[in-house]
Parts: C-alpha cells; structure tokens; sequence
C-alpha cells in the first residue's frame, strides 16, 4: 500500500485559493445584501411619499371646504324698532307685516330720504325679513301689540361684508387736519396733500391692471377678427361668407371699441399730474368726518371732491379724529356700493349689528335668498329616503346572502347569479337612476321626486354591496359552528339562523352601514328622478316632493350668488359629518360584536 502524502507548498496553494474564492463570494453576497436593503428603504419612502402627498391633498381639500364653510354657521342680524300695535294678538299670522318693517327701516337710516335711496336702505335687510317677523310674532304672541327691536338678517351681500368677505376696506386714520367745504351733496375737501399718495399709487396699478386684462382682449379678439377675414377671402360656401362678413363688421366694432378704452387708460396711466378721477371702475375712497361720510371722487394736488354719503355734523377734523377707508375693489365690479357701505358702519357704530349662529340654515328648507336658506328640507328627505332604502335592500340582501352561501345548490345557475351580483357592484349609479325613471316613474307612475322612489332606486345599488359583505361575513364563520349544531340534532335551518347568522351579523351590519354611507352621498341616480326640484316645504312623508342633501348640495353650487358658495360649502361639511359617523358606527358593531374562534 502506497501513502499519498501533500506536501506543505502545496497545501498553502489550495489554502490561498480556497481563501480567494471565500473573500469573492463574501463580496458578492454583501454586495447583494446591500442593493436588496437600498430596495427595501427607497420603496419604504417611495410609499411614506405617497401617503404624504395623500395627506397633503386631504389636508388641502378640508381646509378650503372648512375654511368656505364656516362663516356659514353664523349670521348678521341688524335690530329694528317694529312697530306691531296694529297686529291681532288673536290673529297674529293675518297681520301686514311688510309696512311696519319698511317704517322701521326709515326710522333707523333717516338721512337716506329719495325714493332711490329708500331702495337701497331696504336692501341692506333681507328681503324675507317681514316673514320672519311674522313667524315671531306668531311663535310669541306677547310681541303683537307694541313696538320693540326685533332683529332681522341683513341681506347676503351685506353679510358677507360684516364678516370681512367682499368690500373689505382699508381703514387709517391720517395725522392730518381736514376741512369740508359743506355738510350735505357736492363739497370740497382740503387737507394734506400727501394723505392721498398711497391711495393713488393704488389706483396706478389697478389702472395698469385694467390696461393689461383689456390688452389681452384686443389680442384674442384680434385672432377672432382675423380668421373671419380668412373664412371671407377663402370660402366658396356663400352662407358661410355672409355670416363671416357680419361677423367681422362686428368685430371691427368691439376691437374699436376697445382700442378707445385701452387708450384712455394709458393715457391716465402715463398722466404725470396729480389729478385723478375716482369713477365706478377704481377704487373707492371713503372719508368717515364730523359724523358723517364722504366718497371721494377726484383728487388733484391738496384738494379733492366728493359726494356727501351720510350728512357731516361738523364740516373739520383735527388730525387722528378722521378715518380714510380704502375698498380697493371697484364698485362696478361688486354688488354692494359704497352708500351701504356707509350705512352698514353706522349700524356697526350704532351697535345695531349683532352676529348669531345661523340657526335658519338648520332649520329651513331651499330658498332662492342666500340668507333664507336652509338644510332641513334635504335632511328630512334623506332620512326618509335611507329609511327606505334600508328597509328593502336590508333584509332582501342578507336573505340573498343567506340562500346564495348556505343553501343553493352549486351549479351554472348559482354562478351565473354570483357573477351578476359582483358585475351590478361595479355598475355606474346613474344607470340605477335610469332604470328608476323607466320602471317607476314611466311604468308604475310614481309620485316624482318622492322619497320613495329615492329610496327603491338606491336600495337596488346598494343590495349588491350588502350581498356581496354579507356572505363574507357568512363565509368567515368557521365550519364547526355548523358541524356542531348539526351534530346535536338542529335542521339547516336552525343551524344557520340560531347560530351562523349572529356571529356573522358584525360583518353583515358593517357591510350594510358602508352601503348605506355609499347611498347617502349619491346624486346622480336621484337627478334622474326629478328629486333636483326645488322643494321650499320640509316633507311630511315618502309621497311627497324631497331632495337630498347631496343633491342640495349640487344645486347650490350652482347658483352664482356669492353667499350660496358659504352654504355649499357648510352642507358638505354637514354631509361629511353625517359619513364619518356612519364609518364610525361600523367600525364599533365590528369591535363591539366581533369574536375569535
């Protein structure tokens, strides 16, 4: 026998060479490690990313529809001296409650004496402010019969002044002294001609604006011009070149029109003296002296004139006993002039303001006055339209979810029906709208716009959601339960009712109470059945004429006065409320009832 020894050179060699190939694998395997952990912390912020971007937006959206919402809550009511001797305690809801209104107006903001000015001195008021004297009187009889302050809410637009919304002014009282040169119509003014230099330097750049804006029409309208004339020069259709002709002679004429506006506008831009006419397209000046108002309407150098709002008691002012007020919104460009302006400071002054929570818009219906308008009417009609569609689409889709999971029969059939009840999940809601209109309203004709109808429609999208979670909620029982109950003698039947269906019932309420949440924030299937209509009466029942609140909501936005933007606003923060209590609700059954097998 022969011993094959290795030698010690030898035994280095494959030592070495072992050593290499370990130290190149080791690199390999640290290399790897290192790119798979790289992976793993760039997918990590790759998704923190996305969930700040998600926030971010959410963020951005609440904070605009609360930020739109809130002035909504509260409301300006102006107090009046009504005059109600004449109205019958006996018969209080009879009564003419427009004149002792109109008087009380007149007695609170005498100096307003022209037909006209009467005009704008009722506009401040709401134009339903008789009706809700009225509904007063009637709530508190001891009120008929004498003269007391009641208050009334002022108009939209004078609302949204009081809270700083449109027609903000600058205010500043200016350490200059001021002579007027009379106490009521035309005056003069003297004082300091430097009070004016930031005022004017404003007015500049609205001008500059106006300029650039008006350019910017002459360029599109240019266009326009232009490829008439192509359509002139071009065409072979005659018709096409007659109407091109017209349409070019009128063009000419706007473009013209507006070449004389932008040249005068640059000439009072480039205008190097001091004078400067304050029309209704620049921005109001509005001088507070001696007790009363005056709108400034040209300035040159040290002296300006103006137009008397309210009369002066004092025709001078010593230095800081005068106020400037700067709107620097024009006034044809805002439906609230500066004389309501003016007459809405002295009822701040006169402490005739009062601000108070907006209790009409909780507890009126729809209305065409901003301030009149209210969310009961849609709210009523949601409730009564969920309360129809969770009593038809309840109980017919925890029974379908009952047959279709514990006792149909496993076949083609059963698949089918499975199929299409997952397809109808999927379905656009306004065809559930569609089918509503043919079937309900066309075929069995009825009531349009009722609750009812609301309520079948969404029942019909909401039961493929509440099948679909129920029988989740029926398949998450573990089979022993059924085992069990069968074993010691229950039928199916008892089986499933006594046993299966409590412990799934978590699941198929919180599947229930997510459709429901679906169906309330739905518009589309209800604007097919006419539940857009505008509704003034609060409903009574299921037959009679309702929206809803998203549907309100819709209508509202639509609606171009500014005062309507805070409502649509408020009632989607209502609506959000009403959704996220109904996701919380779910979430408590789920942990309330849930049990661990």
């Amino acid at each position: 026998m022969t011993d094959t020894t290795n030698s010690p050179d030898t035994n280095n060699r494959k030592l070495k060479s072992s050593a290499r190939i370990g130290s190149g694998s080791l690199k390999k395997l640290r290399s790897r490690k290192k790119a798979r952990y790289a992976s793993e912390r760039r997918f990590k912020y790759l998704g923190l990313s996305a969930i700040l971007v998600s926030v971010g937006f959410l963020v951005l959206l609440l904070a605009t529809i609360v930020g739109s919402g809130i002035p909504a809550f509260t409301y300006n009511y102006v107090k009046l001296p009504v005059d109600l001797t004449k109205i019958e305690a006996g018969n209080p809801a009879d009564g003419n409650y427009t004149k002792p209104v109109r008087d009380s107006i007149s007695e609170v903001i005498p100096y307003m004496s022209g037909r006209k000015d009467k005009r704008l001195a009722r506009g401040i008021i709401s134009g339903g402010a008789s009706i809700e004297v009225r509904d007063m009187v009637v709530a508190d009889t001891a009120l008929a019969g004498q003269k007391t302050d009641i208050a009334v809410p002022v108009s939209d637009f004078a609302d949204l002044y009081l809270k700083g919304l449109t027609a903000k002014p600058l205010v500043s009282s200016p350490q200059a002294e001021i002579t007027i040169s009379g106490l009521e119509d035309e005056v003069d003014i003297t004082l300091d001609r430097n009070v004016f230099n930031g005022f004017l330097g404003r007015v500049k750049e609205t001008i500059r604006a106006q300029a650039a804006r008006l350019n910017t029409r002459m360029v599109n309208l240019q266009l326009s011009l232009d490829n008439q004339r192509q359509i002139v020069q071009n065409s072979e259709n005659e018709l096409a070149v007659e109407s091109a002709k017209a349409s070019v002679a009128s063009l000419e004429s706007q473009l013209a029109g507006f070449k004389n506006k932008y040249d005068a506008l640059i000439a009072r831009r480039d205008n190097s003296t001091s004078r400067e006419i304050l029309d209704q397209g620049m921005p109001s000046l509005l001088l507070k002296v001696g007790g009363g108002v005056v709108k400034v309407n040209e300035v040159e150098g040290a002296s300006a004139k103006g137009e008397v709002l309210i009369p002066l008691k004092e025709a001078a002012a010593s230095a800081g006993e005068w106020q400037m007020q700067e709107i620097l919104e024009a006034e044809e460009n805002r439906k609230f002039s500066d004389k309501e302006v003016a007459i809405l400071d002295r009822l701040v002054d006169e402490q005739r303001i009062e601000t108070r929570a907006n209790l009409i818009f909780f507890t009126k219906g729809a209305s065409r006055e901003p301030e009149l308008a209210g969310i009961w009417g849609a709210v009523v009609g949601s409730f009564f339209t969920m309360l129809i569609t969770l009593a038809l689409s309840f109980p017919l889709g925890v029974a379908a979810a009952i047959y279709l999971e514990e006792f149909a029969p496993k076949n083609k059939i059963t698949a089918i029906i499975e199929v299409n009840i997952n397809n109808l999940a999927a379905v656009p809601s306004i065809v559930f709208g569609l089918l509503g209109l043919a079937v309900f309203l066309n075929f069995f004709e009825l009531p349009r716009s009722a609750p009812l109808v609301g309520g079948m429609v969404l029942a019909l999208m909401t039961l493929p959601t509440i099948i679909i979670a129920s029988r989740a909620a029926l398949k998450a029982v573990p089979p022993s339960i059924r085992e069990a109950a069968l074993g010691v003698g229950a039928s199916k039947i008892q089986s499933v009712f006594h046993h299966v269906l409590p412990l799934a019932m978590p699941g198929i309420l919180t599947g229930t109470i997510i459709g429901m949440a679906q169906a309330l924030g739905e518009t589309a299937p209800l604007l097919m059945i006419g539940m857009v209509a505008f509704v003034v009466d609060i409903p009574a029942g299921i037959f009679d004429p309702a929206t809803v609140l998203p549907v309100q909501i819709y209508m509202w936005a639509d609606f171009p006065e500014p005062g309507f933007q805070q409502k649509t606003a408020a009632a989607i923060m209502v609506l959000l409320v009403f959704l996220v209590l109904m996701n919380a609700l779910a979430v408590l059954l789920r942990k309330r009832f849930e049990r661990r097998w």
